[in-house]
């Protein structure tokens, strides 16, 4: 029988979709195996640190990309549509010159703000805060060459680096510090191996952009550095947002716990963000193709797309909730005696996994369809809502409090963008069949 070009073309998106979750699942392993091996080989103090400076280099670095890596993809949907994708290559120079000015910028505030703290007699700023502030334009300009690489068609490039190469030099080189015995290195490998990705990624995404059939593409109206965070703006408040309610409960933790608690909870949290790894999969395919369609005025292939892709994250990403629910307890052990505690906290956590599983995609439905603002002020709100909550509940629910807020202002981020998108656009981004 024949398909339909629409069915063909959905056929294509499931497929894509797929090849992306299975590498991003070669990458959850990669991950699983580094926090194990981490967790059973150093101590807690230690690992704790690392944890607190990823979270760190996550906040900041979503400040210097500032947005930057969603709206190359919205760019990408728009020159698709105008059949002259290789303007990308313009937009991309803009871009990295635009992440090392805001990368530098955060250091000397840094460094600026450190004085003006003990005058006003607050604790000075840790060492392990300048530390990782010094990965800031190595980790942005990966994160944003990843992106690219998405947004010309390089799913499978974009995704080995995000997924496989991100966690195999990181955990190749725990193993050698390990093994010559000086695991007090540990957050500057962290650091440096966004160095080895930045320079890696570059070579490979000049490459590409130099390249037919990018190459043969004429720019005809190049996009101004203010016209690009113009667009980017909303984006980076609504991203800088949301990974700060990723990470802000284990940087306030911190400051009524030690690292060895930080390192125990984050362990709860890692294996709640892996659960995500299917909703990320369809968002890297779905997201060009929304903006696409946006921009050509496909709306029912649009709507289409959204509601297959809700159910392929729902029956992904269910039976994995499951299992690490009433397996919670044997799974925590894998990490050593002391992971245990961070059973209640997982629980929690995936209370709030499950509820953004069945609102879909709706957070890139709303960036690339125009609509960046709304969920600025969506997530920002739903920010203010984690700090409160963090404020109260850690102090007298310790890693329990942090999981509650994280749970909390995700399921409300969700449930408000899902009433939203269907109120203005009709759309059911949540689960339906």
């Amino acid at each position: 029988m024949k398909l339909l070009p629409g069915k063909t073309h959905i056929n294509s998106f499931t497929g894509r979709s797929i090849g992306v979750l299975f590498l991003r699942l070669l990458g959850v392993g990669l991950f699983f195996l580094g926090t194990l091996y981490l967790t059973n080989e150093l101590p807690p103090d230690l690992v704790g640190q690392y944890d607190y400076s990823r979270a760190l280099l996550l906040f900041v670095g979503a400040v210097a990309l500032f947005g930057m890596q969603q709206s190359v993809i919205f760019y990408s949907g728009l020159f698709s549509a105008q059949n002259n994708l290789g303007q990308i290559r313009q937009v991309y120079r803009t871009m990295i010159g635009l992440v090392v000015l805001l990368s530098v910028g955060l250091n000397v505030l840094l460094y600026a703000l450190d004085p003006l703290l003990g005058v006003l007699g607050f604790n000075p700023i840790g060492t392990l805060v300048y530390q990782t502030f010094t990965g800031i334009l190595f980790y942005a300009i990966t994160m944003l060459n990843i992106d690219v690489l998405r947004a010309i068609d390089k799913i499978y490039v974009s995704e080995l680096f995000r997924n496989i190469f991100r966690y195999l030099i990181f955990f190749l080189g725990v193993v050698a510090l390990v093994l010559i015995g000086q695991p007090q290195w540990l957050v500057w490998l962290f650091l440096g191996s966004f160095v080895v990705l930045a320079i890696a990624s570059t070579a490979i995404l000049v490459f590409y952009l130099t390249r037919p059939p990018l190459k043969e593409f004429e720019v005809n109206n190049s996009i101004s550095a203010k016209a690009i965070l113009k667009r980017s703006a909303p984006m980076a408040i609504s991203a800088a947002s949301f990974l700060l309610m990723q990470s802000l409960d284990v940087l306030m933790l911190k400051q009524f716990e030690n690292y060895s608690v930080v390192a125990v909870y984050s362990v709860a949290v890692k294996l709640t963000l892996l659960l995500s790894v299917a909703l990320a999969s369809v968002n890297a395919v779905l997201a060009p193709k929304i903006a696409e369609d946006y921009n050509l005025g496909e709306f029912k292939a649009l709507a289409l797309k959204v509601k297959k892709s809700t159910r392929l994250i729902f029956l992904s990403t269910a039976p994995a909730i499951i299992i690490l629910a009433l397996g919670s307890e044997w799974i925590l052990s894998w990490f050593g005696p002391v992971y245990g505690a961070a059973k209640t906290p997982l629980l929690i956590l995936l209370l709030g996994q499950a509820v953004n599983t069945l609102c879909g995609s709706v957070g890139v439905y709303l960036n690339m369809t125009s609509k960046q603002k709304a969920f600025q002020w969506i997530v920002a709100s739903a920010l203010v809502l984690n700090v409160a909550l963090n404020a109260y509940l850690i102090p007298l629910y310790g890693m329990n409090g942090a999981a509650w807020a994280t749970a909390a202002s995700m399921m409300a981020w969700n449930i408000i963008a899902v009433i939203y998108v269907y109120k203005s656009d009709g759309i059911k981004t949540f689960l339906t069949w």
